[in-house]
C-alpha cells in the first residue's frame, strides 16, 4: 500500500462556541482535499458556522483544494455564516488572486482579524424576516 507522498495534516480547534479554526499543513491537493472536507464537514455537522483555514503550512493548493473551499463558503453563507483564509503563503495566495477566490473569501493575516471580520457580519436575511414578519 502506497504511502502518500505529501500527506496534509489538519488541526481543529474553536476559538468559540459558533466558529471553527482549521490549522492545515502539507499540499492541498487531489489526493488530500477530501481529509479537509471530512473535517470541514465534521464542523458542519456540529453546529458550526464560521470556518478559518489557517494556510500559513501550506506550500501548494490545486483547484481541488480550491472546490473544497468554495463548496464550504457556498453552505456557510445559506447558514448565515462565513469562511475566512488566514496567513495563505505567497504561492497559495497567487492561487487564490488570480483565480478571484480572494474577492469571494476574505483573507486576513491573523485569526484575531478573521474572527474581527465575523463579529463585523450583519445578521442573515431569514433572521431579519422573522423579526419583521
Amino acid at each position: 500500500m502506497p504511502i502518500a507522498q505529501n500527506p496534509l495534516s489538519v488541526e481543529v480547534t474553536l476559538p468559540r462556541e459558533d466558529a471553527a479554526l482549521l490549522t492545515v499543513e502539507g499540499y492541498l491537493d487531489v489526493d488530500t482535499a477530501t481529509e479537509l472536507q471530512a473535517h470541514l464537514a465534521n464542523q458542519l455537522h456540529h453546529g458550526r458556522r464560521h470556518f478559518l483555514l489557517e494556510l500559513s503550512g501550506v506550500p501548494f493548493m490545486d483547484s481541488s483544494g480550491m472546490n473544497i473551499i468554495l463548496r464550504v463558503y457556498q453552505e456557510a453563507r445559506d447558514l448565515p455564516g462565513s469562511v475566512h483564509i488566514i496567513a495563505p503563503t505567497p504561492a497559495v495566495r497567487r492561487i487564490l488572486d488570480l483565480t478571484g477566490v480572494s474577492i469571494t473569501v476574505p483573507v486576513s493575516k491573523t485569526v484575531d482579524d478573521a474572527l474581527a471580520l465575523v463579529d463585523q457580519q450583519p445578521e442573515g436575511p431569514e433572521e431579519n424576516e422573522e423579526r419583521q414578519g
